[in-house]
């Protein structure tokens, strides 16, 4: 369940920074109500970043397999093999 928390309480710098790195998911942080900030701790972000770039090779690769650009690997290997007289 994502924790939520005002504005205000990001004065207790130390409260917040063990939050963050208590919690899996992301703090979000409202401003008279409503949502303003997200915060999170370096590990979660760089995660997060890593996931994302995976995802978007994974989407690109399928994209191309999609697009006929793929080729089996048995052949490619057997063409690098012949042009190499491996």
């Amino acid at each position: 369940m994502p924790q939520i928390i005002p504005i205000r309480d990001l004065k207790n710098t130390g409260a917040i920074s063990q939050m963050c790195q208590e919690s899996r998911e992301p703090i979000y942080v409202t401003k008279n109500g409503y949502g303003d900030m997200v915060i999170m701790s370096m590990k979660m972000y760089q995660e997060k970043l890593f996931m994302h770039d995976i995802y978007s090779k994974l989407a690109e690769s399928e994209a191309d397999v999609a697009a006929g650009r793929a080729q089996n690997a048995k052949d490619s290997l057997q063409r690098l093999k012949e042009k190499h007289n491996v």
